[in-house]
């Protein structure tokens, strides 16, 4: 007889999602070995997986959705996966990240900062360490939020790659981070990115005052069948907002707030100016 170890879901995430795993596996009456033949491992891994003796990864998630047929649904285990990936991160974040690795356009305001998935890897280290010394996240959550942030820059190289239009305001490129040789290497960045054919930046200067039309960050993503998804957040939760009633309206406004701007000409004269300027 085979000793079936009992789960225990309450133990951690992790845990959590193996009872799962099993629990879906099993109410398909499938054997460990089947389900491994479905995404492409042994047995032996699915059983790990399930006690929680190793922890899933994202292909092994997606495999595992396909072969359930979860693929985009509440239950899936990427879903499920990216939960427990990023649980120092704000509410609804997740949710965002997924559909931004499928947008084919993607639209960034930004106050105060440079915007993810423009920041270089010492600049988004600063960041994470001024959290940290607040101690508003672990010496590992800082950790991880930098690699999330290469793996989602990572994840616009591609042969397809989605236009990318940001507007930034003035305050952006003033606000010290890391010290000058961050910040130099950081506006560096900007002018690489902005040399690239699927990249369009500009800069909202402090001159348009009210003409200003956003108070706080915003991501619109266009996906390939055109239905456009929103993402806003405070300082402790973020939303996404998928109902095109809603969204429409943010996206005209933001068409708006790009006719104020600097062209992008100007906006990479004004970036090149203040790094020259960095001692």
């Amino acid at each position: 007889m085979v000793n079936i170890k009992e789960l225990n879901p309450d133990a951690s995430p992790q845990a959590a999602y193996g009872a799962r795993l099993r629990k879906v596996r099993e109410s398909r009456g499938w054997i460990q070995d089947h389900l491994a033949s479905l995404v492409g491992c042994t047995g032996r891994h699915i059983s790990a997986i399930e006690t929680g003796r190793k922890s899933a990864t994202l292909p092994f998630s997606r495999r595992t959705d396909i072969a359930f047929d979860l693929v985009g649904t509440p239950e899936s285990f990427e879903r499920e996966w990216r939960e427990i990936r990023h649980g120092s991160m704000l509410e609804g974040f997740p949710e965002y990240v997924g559909y931004e690795g499928r947008a084919v356009e993607i639209r960034l305001f930004r106050i105060g900062l440079v915007p993810g998935l423009m920041q270089t890897r010492e600049y988004a280290q600063a960041l994470a360490d001024g959290d940290l010394r607040r101690g508003s996240v672990t010496p590992e959550q800082a950790e991880e939020r930098v690699t999330f942030l290469q793996e989602r820059q990572a994840a616009l190289v591609r042969p397809r790659p989605p236009m990318v239009f940001v507007v930034m305001d003035e305050s952006c490129l003033l606000q010290a981070v890391g010290g000058p040789k961050v910040m130099a290497a950081q506006l560096q960045r900007l002018e690489e990115l902005a040399a690239l054919p699927n990249w369009i930046i500009h800069v909202a200067p402090f001159e348009i005052g009210v003409r200003r039309a956003f108070d706080m960050p915003i991501n619109l993503l266009t996906l390939a069948d055109r239905s456009v998804v929103a993402y806003a957040e405070s300082q402790m939760q973020g939303y996404v907002e998928r109902e095109q009633s809603a969204v429409v309206p943010m996206l005209t406004t933001y068409h708006q707030l790009q006719g104020e701007t600097l062209s992008q000409a100007a906006s990479l004269a004004m970036i090149s100016q203040l790094r020259k300027g960095i001692p």
